[in-house]
């Protein structure tokens, strides 16, 4: 059933299995006491200083002046979705490669259900919704992390808006609402946990270095009382030192929050979820959620309540160098000046010449000898405390630790250039089948001659898969010895290589994490790939991914195919969607038939639209139920296509197939790519 045009043959590899292992959030990390300053500096028109040395900065630690070990401008742009003219929304790309150094920002949106009336679940999740759809730029990296819901409700880094939408979508308001009443035991608690969760996020973003990172953090605050006068009024039993025995560890936390902000280079931004109606583009009445404390004292709780939140979003994000939202004003603008605070500054490293780790506030002072011009920076920073932590060297995969920190990396990793491309089929039981393409790049192989006339050259690749809660399951690891003829090795030069490896998973979403290190030089890659995994057996009609073969890329030179890879597909795809003019496309699919107790008829209809809508090239195929008999199964589709004729720029491929039954039995899948 599953024919492709191109079978390519070349001794090269032997392959192993990677056995499962636990991945919570990465372990590692820089375990010396280095410091990262990022300044704003500003002209006296209030314009951003660009033409900045290291030589043009003096900063002193408590008056001590220290030395400036490394010395970057960070200036990203913001890269607005750019969809094809015809549709309007962006084709989610079904390559990934990490060729190109990252040059986007690093946000954290944290959903603060725990801090967050349930009331409040749609105004907060609209106005979350509005950041990323009007802010964040294909080239930034966001994530998302809800406070008191499990790991699957958030997301991992990625710039696809379809997930983290998604993600934001699962938030709900978990607050008790002031009318049901709440113990002083359970607002501790649920204090104590956002806070935790705050600084969770911190230490995660510590592992990112060279660049400033920001936590978008949506709730309420925290409105319990750090002075101790929170709980239940003394006659019904406790004392005002029982009610206040919280009160320290909430503040201590907050304190301990800040100070591993500014150790990491984070920068909080609190959204206050009762203001954000207004700003809205779609409205939001938000009246009248405590009408029903007007009488006696309860409008006075609310207002201690809400000045108390407040000024705890104030406080954590003005301590960490961010700001608070905090009234229902402008909220694009407020939005706009959170990535424009991320995008253009001096970002300044250093080893204090005071390395006690001592847990002591060291003031900062950093200065431009330049006249006229302002500097905006932290003003200090909480050292560490206690012994270094020892860095976690356990794994299972038995992989280099330079490889586990690559595969663990929340940002791309391009020392060695990727393009990778996974589409899921039907697979065992009631997994699906990965086919997963990985190209190598040649510019970082370096081969060596050996007196035997080969070129020598080991490359290791590791592709673990992480689902929504975190944890890697069964992946793959291939360490592949080249050892290439002077035809072969030219051919690799010229193109790069790719690997065909297959793995099976059941129905979720997954990230799947990508890490190929060459032994000569220690060139190493990185990549994360998102993955959906469909239950293909719950839909009356359903598709698997679509391989792309060409022409072109029979150029790069294929590893041997493993028994397992050719069960699903017997040739490999290409990872590259950029052809020449000229070009043969060669397209396979397959689509699953779930409504086999009735004859039927099939049409599966494949067509390519150029960027402005024109149709250049249409086909259909229709197929009857009786191929695949009484036992549920699919039909397997290929299609060649020729690119001659066609103009440079984009194009958009679409196969859909629709069921004679009706009954909204249809399925479809579109991929962007380009001619050159």
């Amino acid at each position: 059933m599953r024919r492709l045009y191109l079978a390519l043959v070349i001794g090269l590899a032997a392959s192993s299995s990677l056995p499962a292992q636990q991945r919570t959030t990465p372990t590692f990390r820089v375990e010396v006491n280095y410091v990262e300053i990022d300044a704003v500096v500003t002209d006296a028109s209030g314009q951003f200083v660009r033409n900045l040395t290291k030589d043009d900065f003096e900063l002193l630690e408590e008056g001590t002046q220290q030395s400036i070990n490394a010395f970057t401008i960070v200036d990203l742009p913001v890269a607005r979705v750019d969809p094809p003219l015809f549709r309007g929304t962006p084709v989610e790309p079904d390559v990934r490669t990490n060729t190109g150094e990252f040059n986007g920002r690093v946000i954290l949106i944290v959903l603060d259900d725990l801090q967050t009336d349930f009331r409040r679940t749609q105004p907060v999740r609209l106005a979350a919704k509005q950041f990323v759809r009007r802010f964040v730029g294909v080239n930034d990296l966001v994530a998302i992390a809800h406070t008191g819901s499990g790991a699957n409700s958030g997301q991992d880094f990625t710039n696809s808006q379809p997930r983290l939408l998604k993600s934001i979508d699962k938030f709900t308001g978990q607050k008790p609402q002031r009318t049901e009443g709440i113990s002083d035991e359970e607002k501790a608690f649920k204090a104590r946990a956002s806070l935790n969760s705050l600084r969770a996020s911190a230490e995660f973003l510590s592992n990112i270095r060279g660049r400033r990172k920001a936590v978008v953090w949506f709730g309420e605050g925290i409105d319990y009382d750090i002075e101790g006068v929170a709980g239940p009024p003394a006659d019904q039993g406790r004392s005002i030192t029982q009610r206040g025995e919280s009160a320290p560890v909430i503040r201590d936390g907050m304190r301990d929050l800040i100070a591993v902000a500014n150790r990491a280079g984070v920068s909080f931004y609190g959204v206050d979820a009762r203001g954000v109606g207004a700003g809205l583009d779609e409205a939001i009445d938000l009246t009248g959620l405590d009408d029903d404390f007007q009488t006696d004292n309860g409008m006075v709780k609310v207002m201690d309540d809400t000045r108390r939140s407040q000024d705890f979003l104030r406080t954590i994000s003005q301590e960490t160098g961010g700001f608070a939202v905090l009234s229902r004003g402008d909220l694009n603008g407020s939005f706009a000046r959170i990535i424009q605070q991320n995008s253009s500054y001096y970002l300044l490293g250093y080893y204090p010449k005071n390395d006690k780790r001592d847990g002591k506030f060291r003031k900062v002072d950093l200065r431009v000898k330049r006249p006229g011009l302002e500097v905006k920076a932290r003003g200090g920073y909480t050292a560490p405390k206690g012994k270094a932590s020892a860095r976690d060297t356990a794994s299972a995969s038995k992989a280099p630790a330079d490889m586990r920190s690559a595969l663990e990396s929340p940002l791309p990793v391009s020392g060695l250039g990727l393009r990778v491309f996974a589409a899921p089929f039907t697979g065992p039981s009631k997994k699906a089948s990965i086919a997963i393409i990985v190209e190598v790049e040649p510019g970082r192989l370096a081969f060596q001659p050996s007196e035997a006339g080969a070129f020598s050259e080991d490359v290791d690749i590791i592709i673990s898969p992480v689902n929504a809660s975190g944890k890697a399951l069964e992946g793959t690891r291939d360490q592949i010895p080249m050892r290439l003829s002077l035809a072969n090795y030219d051919k690799v030069r010229q193109y790069g290589f790719r690997v065909a490896r297959r793995l099976d998973l059941p129905p979720g979403q997954y990230q799947l994490h990508i890490a190929a290190k060459a032994a000569n030089g220690n060139a190493i890659g990185a990549l994360a790939y998102d993955l959906e995994v469909p239950d293909f057996d719950q839909q009356p009609l359903a598709m698997s991914g679509v391989a792309v073969m060409s022409g072109s890329a029979g150029r790069l030179v294929t590893v041997p195919l493993p028994p397992s890879f050719t069960e699903v597909l017997p040739a490999a795809a290409t990872a590259s969607r950029d052809f020449p003019a000229g070009d043969t496309l060669s397209i396979f699919t397959e689509i699953y038939d779930r409504q086999l107790g009735s004859p039927h008829t099939v049409d599966i209809k494949t067509t390519i639209t150029t960027d402005d809508g024109g149709v250049l090239f249409s086909t259909s195929d229709t197929r009857k139920s009786d191929e695949i008999g009484a036992k549920a199964g699919g039909y397997g589709h290929t299609q060649k296509i020729s690119l001659a004729g066609y103009k440079p720029g984009r194009y958009v491929l679409r196969v859909e197939a629709t069921s004679s039954l009706g009954k909204g039995a249809s399925a479809a899948r579109e991929l962007e790519f380009r001619v050159q």
